[in-house]
């Protein structure tokens, strides 16, 4: 399915000193990134917000990408259109798809202030983008005519108003531009922020949507952040995807979850990974073909945020799990380059894992063994993907076992391997003619071997 880039983190054009040229700076990295095997890049949000040191997650102007002079500039902080088109444009010569992320819920920035008369309370409501393009007044906004508060996630980010979905203005407003982000800027797909707070219902409206490539339709790839529990992740899903032809993904939190345990608390089980012999409480387990896993976003790994909860420890066990299972793993741009996580060249960082993730990491998932210490599974392989073994280890020592794969007669050749405070390499490995044969990782660390 491919290996995503969260090409961004938070404040990343202040401490990367790449104030309104992230752009540009993201696109230096495409020839390693497409060398390395990924795929695809996730990019932060683009819309002109309240102002332009603003990540973009409070809306202003949805038309202004970076072209028109407005909030205290006409660049984002990210840079100009011009940029970003160039961006797009470089990604797709290097096979690669660029997704949006898409902010629906909220809006900032407002020129005046509004009584809605069905509350009676004031609110920054009078928007009139210099784009002239989706100008917004209190009828636009919860409470409406069409929609109140109740029954909705009572999600508000400082304050912000948030949109009336139902009204048929918005509704119409935000379809046509998912549109003009698809057929003129280039998008592929869509990252939907904050799904929580509105409904289902137009997520599936744009996943339904057709874009021109070239004049070959497509549909837009969709990921949703439903931050919350397996099942209420799992009853957004079904809302959303019900008689839809092109289902929308969502980030799988508490796989995540289980990985930071992992990570970070040492002895925690590793057989919390299981439930009668495969993966437990994810998106992974109920539907791997949507599930986009991670180990970390620019939310979790932001210090001045309230949800700060990075993975503190180990974090490479995290990204193995990812980078050999099944779904569409996503990779944090500040583990891969700020914390010197992707070790191109070798065999113990990220970029390893996204080469064999390409190469190798096709067909089902079996589990052939799990304790607390010790998770072996092995990939049957597709296509040109030959399949491979994975070893995870939680133990202070290595550690491994004697398991039974598909492969008899086989050599194992390890492609990567990392270890905590431990740089020796694992050995090849030979199966029988029943297909058994011993499987070893290092310390608090990994192991994944490949047949033939």
């Amino acid at each position: 399915m491919g290996v995503l880039m969260q090409a961004f983190y938070w404040n990343c054009p202040q401490i990367d000193n790449q104030v309104s040229t992230w752009w540009n700076f993201v696109s230096s990295k495409i020839p390693d990134l497409q060398q390395a095997g990924f795929t695809a890049l996730w990019l932060p949000p683009a819309t002109k917000a309240a102002e332009t040191t603003s990540m973009g997650y409070d809306v202003y102007d949805y038309y202004d990408l970076g072209s028109l002079n407005q909030k205290g500039g006409t660049a984002t902080w990210f840079g100009t259109a011009a940029q970003l088109t160039s961006l797009i444009t470089a990604a797709h010569a290097a096979k690669m798809e660029v997704y949006a992320d898409l902010v629906l819920h909220q809006n900032s920035g407002a020129d005046a202030e509004e009584v809605n008369p069905i509350d009676g309370v004031s609110r920054w409501t009078k928007f009139n983008p210099l784009s002239g393009k989706f100008p917004r007044t209190y009828l636009d906004f919860q409470p409406a005519v069409y929609e109140t508060m109740e029954g909705l996630d009572p999600i508000n980010f400082g304050g912000m108003p948030n949109l009336c979905h139902r009204t048929p203005e918005v509704y119409t407003a935000l379809l046509n531009y998912a549109v003009w982000l698809m057929d003129e800027i280039g998008y592929d797909g869509f990252r939907y922020d904050c799904v929580r707070g509105y409904g289902a219902w137009m997520v599936r409206a744009i996943q339904e949507l057709m874009g021109l490539d070239q004049n070959n339709p497509y549909q837009p790839f969709g990921v949703a952040e439903c931050w919350d529990s397996q099942y209420t992740i799992q009853e957004w899903m079904n809302e959303c995807n019900s008689w839809s032809d092109n289902p929308c993904a969502a980030f799988d939190f508490n796989l995540r979850a289980i990985l930071k345990n992992i990570c970070d608390t040492y002895g925690y089980s590793l057989t919390n990974l299981t439930q009668g012999g495969a993966i437990s409480g994810s998106i992974l387990a109920s539907n791997p073909a949507l599930a986009v896993t991670f180990a970390e976003n620019h939310d979790l790994d932001n210090p001045d945020s309230s949800t700060y909860d990075p993975i503190i420890n180990d974090k490479m066990m995290a990204y193995s799990f990812i980078l050999t299972h099944q779904g569409y793993p996503c990779v944090f741009w500040q583990d891969y380059y700020n914390y010197d996580l992707a070790q191109e060249g070798n065999n113990s960082g990220i970029a390893g894992l996204v080469y064999l993730h390409e190469q190798y990491a096709g067909g089902d998932m079996d589990i052939l063994y799990c304790d607390d210490n010790l998770y072996i599974m092995q990939r049957t392989g597709w296509q040109g993907q030959k399949g491979l073994v994975y070893v995870l280890n939680n133990l202070g020592s290595w550690n491994g076992a004697s398991v039974q794969t598909q492969w008899v007669n086989t050599t194992f050749t390890p492609l990567a391997w990392r270890g905590h405070d431990n740089a020796d390499v694992p050995e090849a490995k030979q199966t029988d003619g029943q297909g058994n044969g011993d499987f070893w990782a290092p310390p608090r660390g990994y192991a994944v071997y490949v047949p033939g």
